[in-house]
């Protein structure tokens, strides 16, 4: 299948640099458009006198910032349009890999999904390891486009997913793409996805503060995003890049709803006992929010029946509801965050 033809605003040469940094003269921690590279008196990338200025004489990015579009991307309004009838949009983020993000975000999902009067939506933003089409139990299948945009597919009556996985060939085919064709995708599925009205959108994310980052913040900015929900294992290792990521939120002024503790625990099927498969050698996530000032909505236990489930495409919480780790789960999802949007999750033990 050929891939959809993605268009993309900025170069991958100031991709790659801070683009969100704010120099001096702002006083305040808002988006700017200045490379970390710049000199002092840049006029930023989307004036009309970038790469034409005297202080661009020299820089690095004159050059880019010559041919550079200016001006706001008239994607962002248009997401803004695109995504108005969408109540409640939360995006999933860990700072390292393989501490169970999708894993949660599926199950967010399902859980959100139980309340059947609403609707929810999981966007899959990562490009390169698309996960989310396997764990939901919809790999192979096909995107539909009609005149009102590409149709996510239908995990449930009223839950949908949309992810790159669904325009591959094969699970096997790698997706070699550099940052600005990752981008351009993002912005077609933020833009051109038919959600219909809709309660809930989920957006998975790659480990990490890179460009599909970046492209969703960007995006994403006049849309009311709800916050985001940053994932951690235990141990000192994965603690160190949350901080980043807490900082990268903050950075580009996406609200934080708060840090999970995954894999906080061996839950044994059989007996129940718990175990310590990671011990929280610095305090654990608990202690990281706290220092970091953010809200720390629970822990996870690990449970062997969850990755058995998310291999079969089927949800942990319905197939095992007798587990702590389901149970976990719906203590985090009926957190104060949940009952101020007056969404409560109740599932049969």
């Amino acid at each position: 299948m050929n891939f959809p033809k993605c268009t993309f605003t900025f170069p991958h040469s100031l991709q790659l640099v801070d683009r969100w940094r704010v120099k001096g003269r702002n006083s305040k921690s808002k988006m700017a458009d200045i490379p970390t590279d710049a000199p002092e008196h840049c006029p930023g990338t989307a004036s009309d006198d970038a790469g034409k200025a005297a202080a661009c004489q020299g820089c690095p990015n004159q050059n880019v910032c010559t041919v550079l579009p200016k001006g706001p991307d008239p994607a962002v309004a248009e997401i803004k349009e695109r995504l108005s009838c969408v109540k409640h949009k939360i995006v999933v983020l860990s700072g390292k890999g393989g501490v169970g993000k999708s894993t949660f975000t599926a199950h967010l999902a399902h859980g959100l999904a139980t309340d059947h009067t609403k609707q929810v939506g999981v966007l899959d933003v990562d490009i390169c390891g698309p996960s989310i089409p396997r764990i939901l139990g919809v790999e192979g299948e096909q995107v539909h486009q009609s005149g009102s945009g590409w149709s996510p597919v239908y995990v449930d009556d009223n839950l949908s997913v949309m992810s790159i996985g669904f325009l591959l060939g094969g699970p096997d085919d790698a997706v070699i793409w550099r940052g600005p064709k990752k981008n351009g995708l993002i912005k077609q599925f933020l833009r051109d996805v038919d959600w219909g009205e809709m309660d809930f959108l989920v957006i998975d994310t790659p480990p990490g503060t890179s460009d599909e980052h970046l492209s969703v913040a960007q995006y994403l900015k006049e849309s009311q995003i709800d916050g985001a929900v940053i994932i951690t294992t235990p141990q000192e290792l994965a603690l160190l890049d949350v901080r980043k990521e807490v900082n990268f939120c903050r950075k580009v002024e996406m609200p934080i709803i708060g840090v999970v503790e995954n894999m906080s625990g061996f839950v044994c099927p059989k007996c129940k006992n718990e175990s310590q498969i990671f011990p929280p050698t610095t305090g654990g996530g608990e202690k990281m929010a706290a220092d970091m000032d953010v809200k720390f909505l629970g822990k996870l236990p690990l449970d062997p029946r969850i990755g058995k489930c998310c291999d079969e495409g089927k949800s942990f919480l319905t197939e095992v509801p007798d587990s702590p780790a389901t149970q976990a789960y719906t203590q985090i999802m009926n957190s104060e965050y949940y009952t101020n949007i007056e969404i409560h999750i109740h599932i049969a033990l």
